[in-house]
């Protein structure tokens, strides 16, 4: 699995397309992106990171990198989503951070 993550509107499924030589719709059945939200309300991380594992991609929106919410849901939410990652970076074969349209690779071999 790769895991593609960066922040908002950092090319990363665009990227994700490039490397699978797929068009969008492709893309939705052998990637699965903005898992943040599955982690938000999730109970098992390990099982959610488990079946998302499944995926060729997944790619992750950073959270976190900013203001701190007040609302302690959408700090947990937060929390989930940084853990949710953490775990997938564990059991991916690359991980790819995406700055700016530009591809770092953290982990693993280049995909391309």
């Amino acid at each position: 699995m790769i895991l593609i993550t960066g922040p908002l509107y950092s090319g990363k499924r665009d990227y994700a397309r490039r490397i699978l030589n797929c068009s969008q719709e492709e893309l939705g059945c052998r990637a699965v992106w903005n898992v943040q939200e599955l982690a938000a309300a999730c109970e098992d991380l390990e099982a959610l990171a488990d079946r998302l594992a499944q995926y060729e991609i997944v790619i992750t929106t950073e959270v976190g990198g900013g203001v701190v919410p007040v609302d302690p849901d959408q700090r947990a939410a937060r929390e989930n989503a940084g853990r949710l990652a953490c775990l997938l970076a564990q059991r991916a074969d690359t991980v790819v951070r995406m700055f700016c349209g530009l591809p770092i690779f953290l982990k693993g071999e280049r995909p391309e």
